[in-house]
């Protein structure tokens, strides 16, 4: 029995899974290996009710899970030593959700969890990140308590928050007085200025990740800049807003300086 055509669709996908979990691409296309040729003796995980993606990513989680190949992981990317530092578990939900964007429903399948467990898994993940990654936080919110609870939920992760910006002015403002290191912003602010605006303003200074989280999505779609790459619909669960976090300071450098260019 060939498992050609419904695994070739989901190896690359398989492959980036594998690389960003081991540290390096051979050591996960060893694991990947060892995944497909258990396959071909066994096909039975890819016809299991939850569909061949699933069942491939539980396949090879298996054998992640039971197997040692070449002893330790060689890392070949500095930003996946976040990632190789951290506990398995919490590792492989991560992965799942913010790089693979699978559903909590299909990760839990994929690592054999309650779905519950997953999101208590992004939750430590989230933590043992930001042990690696913590930061700075402008949050720029015009609800006062969504603005607590987004507070308390990054400071909960190890981060920092710098302030609570209800309007634009304030935003910029507390941008400069104390650059962050990532924002989660709304784009409906208290006095009728646009969250949008201000971030764009702030990026005119700033290289920083920021996390849109907006009862109006539709509105970022619109292709201007800033690319809303980490975009969370309210009302948001906190696990979800805490695997973003960890997304996008995960995947983005830390906020650089952007100082103008001098004429010789």
């Amino acid at each position: 029995m060939s498992t050609s055509n419904p695994v070739s669709r989901d190896l690359p996908r398989l492959r980036r899974y594998a690389r960003a979990l081991t540290g390096s691409q051979a050591a996960g296309d060893t694991y990947i290996s060892a995944t497909l040729e258990a396959l071909v003796e066994d096909p039975t995980p890819l016809h299991g009710s939850e569909g061949t993606s699933v069942g491939l990513f539980r396949a090879f989680t298996k054998i992640w899970n039971s197997l040692e190949i070449n002893g330790t992981v060689d890392v070949e990317h500095p930003a996946d030593r976040h990632l190789t530092r951290m506990t398995p578990l919490p590792r492989q939900a991560f992965l799942l959700l913010a790089l693979e964007d699978f559903t909590e429903a299909d990760a839990a399948a994929i690592l054999d969890v309650k779905p519950v467990e997953i999101q208590q898994l992004v939750e430590e993940s989230g933590r043992e990140l930001a042990a690696e990654i913590a930061t700075d936080v402008l949050i720029v919110e015009d609800e006062p308590l969504i603005g607590m609870d987004l507070e308390s939920l990054v400071e909960g992760l190890g981060h920092h928050v710098t302030g609570i910006a209800r309007t634009h002015g304030e935003a910029v403002a507390l941008a400069a007085e104390h650059p962050p290191g990532l924002i989660l912003a709304d784009i409906r602010l208290a006095d009728g200025s646009s969250g949008l605006d201000a971030v764009n303003e702030v990026l005119r200074s700033f290289e920083v990740p920021v996390v849109f989280i907006t009862a109006y999505p539709e509105q970022l779609l619109t292709g201007e800049r800033p690319e809303p790459a980490f975009l969370i619909a309210k009302p948001f669960r906190q696990a979800t807003v805490g695997a973003v976090i960890s997304q996008a300071l995960f995947f983005e450098r830390k906020a650089r300086i952007k100082r103008p260019s001098v004429d010789a």
